[in-house]
């Protein structure tokens, strides 16, 4: 398998990085991690086929994870898309979805997909199986507003995917990452810790719990960006393939 960096950046877009979305191949496997509001034009900047992509994996319910689904979905309706897909988030995403779909176009949650579109809600620590992936939630810490909030790790073709979402430092992090073969972490601050994300500084406090065979962080702020050379971590870019 591999995973894509189609966007790694903030909310901000911190060093002109794409809101966050993480696109997964593998043999039997085609999905996404996150899809924030900038997703669309990046993914066909990279050539990425739309209409491959079975399945959708939704962490919470901020811009800059979630805002990119109603461009995405519409221009699913307007290449006329046929091959299922399956949109999968927090408890809440139903309705969510059907919220930022008519504030961004009006009446577009109404109009009848062409393609067989399903909407599910996960349970943290409740495994689900989507064909060939098996995807385990995880709460994490994330403030109050745009929840749940979920981490997950996914197993498939015999490797897992673990990746933290955002969220400040929380115990449930050791089981999500622990020997995954690769664990994509958010590291907002180098050192500052601050309520709702996560420093590199206390990430690597507990890495030796988590015991991940690799580890590439995501999600940086200005403070990490400027801090890229001197970092003994591998720090994501737009457009960087890893192999898992």
């Amino acid at each position: 398998m591999q995973l894509q960096f189609v966007g790694c950046g903030d909310a901000l877009g911190s060093g002109g990085r794409n809101n966050t979305c993480f696109h997964v191949t593998g043999e039997r496997v085609n999905f996404l991690i996150d899809c924030g509001a900038t997703s669309l034009p990046a993914l066909k900047r990279l050539g990425i086929a739309r209409d491959a992509i079975d399945l959708i994996l939704i962490t919470h319910f901020h811009g800059d994870h979630f805002g990119g689904l109603p461009f995405l979905l519409l221009d699913a309706q307007f290449t006329r898309r046929s091959r299922p897909l399956v949109i999968a988030g927090p408890e809440g995403i139903e309705m969510r979805l059907t919220q930022v779909m008519e504030a961004l176009f009006e009446h577009s949650s109404k109009t009848k997909q062409r393609f067989e579109l399903s909407v599910v809600a996960l349970k943290p620590e409740e495994k689900f199986s989507f064909g060939a992936v098996d995807v385990t939630p995880y709460a994490v810490v994330h403030g109050e507003s745009g929840g749940p909030f979920l981490a997950y790790r996914v197993e498939a073709e015999g490797r897992v995917i673990a990746y933290s979402a955002d969220t400040e430092w929380t115990e449930t992090l050791i089981p999500l990452g622990r020997d995954a073969d690769l664990f994509v972490a958010e590291a907002y601050y180098y050192d500052k810790v601050v309520k709702n994300h996560l420093s590199l500084t206390t990430l690597e406090a507990h890495l030796a719990e988590i015991r991940p065979k690799r580890l590439v962080l995501t999600h940086m702020s200005d403070d990490m960006l400027g801090r890229l050379e001197t970092l003994d971590y591998t720090a994501a870019s737009d457009g960087m393939v890893v192999e898992v």
